[in-house]
């Protein structure tokens, strides 16, 4: 499976990785589940990750450790789709990431806009909560 975690997720799991972010990105870490991610969206996150407001919530080592997995571990494109079909274009590389990626799944915690708009050719855009029963489990034994 090859799954989307759009960047506020990816925020909200260093935050607690005891709700349904955390989750998620326990299970991708877990269960062997690709996650596909853009070289935008790790520009992206290092960006967000420098505010001021979140430097109580998330610790710079969590932070720096979940940047060095990404870029080393995830499946990253660079090359992306010119995507036009949220209402946030900012929300956009996101879907092209999918595209490119070839995701099975993109995770958000945009109801506004991301969840809003369902799917992005055939590929299902759902919440963490939906996510991880989404996922597959390990099998015991």
């Amino acid at each position: 499976m090859r799954i989307v975690l759009d960047t506020n997720i990816l925020v909200s799991a260093l935050i607690s990785g005891e709700g349904p972010p955390g989750q998620v990105l326990a299970a991708i870490r877990r269960e062997r589940i690709t996650l596909v991610t853009s070289t935008f969206q790790i520009e992206e996150l290092r960006s967000v990750l420098r505010r001021e407001r979140l430097k109580p919530y998330i610790r710079p080592e969590e932070a720096a450790d979940l940047l060095y997995h990404l870029e080393a571990f995830c499946a990253v494109t660079s090359e992306l789709p010119e995507v036009i079909l949220s209402p946030d274009p900012g929300d956009n590389p996101i879907l092209a990431t999918a595209i490119a990626g070839e995701a099975d799944l993109i995770v958000s915690g945009d109801k506004g806009d991301m969840l809003a708009v369902q799917r992005v050719e055939g590929i299902p855009i759902v919440s963490a909560r939906e996510a991880v029963v989404r996922l597959p489990r390990r099998m015991p034994g």
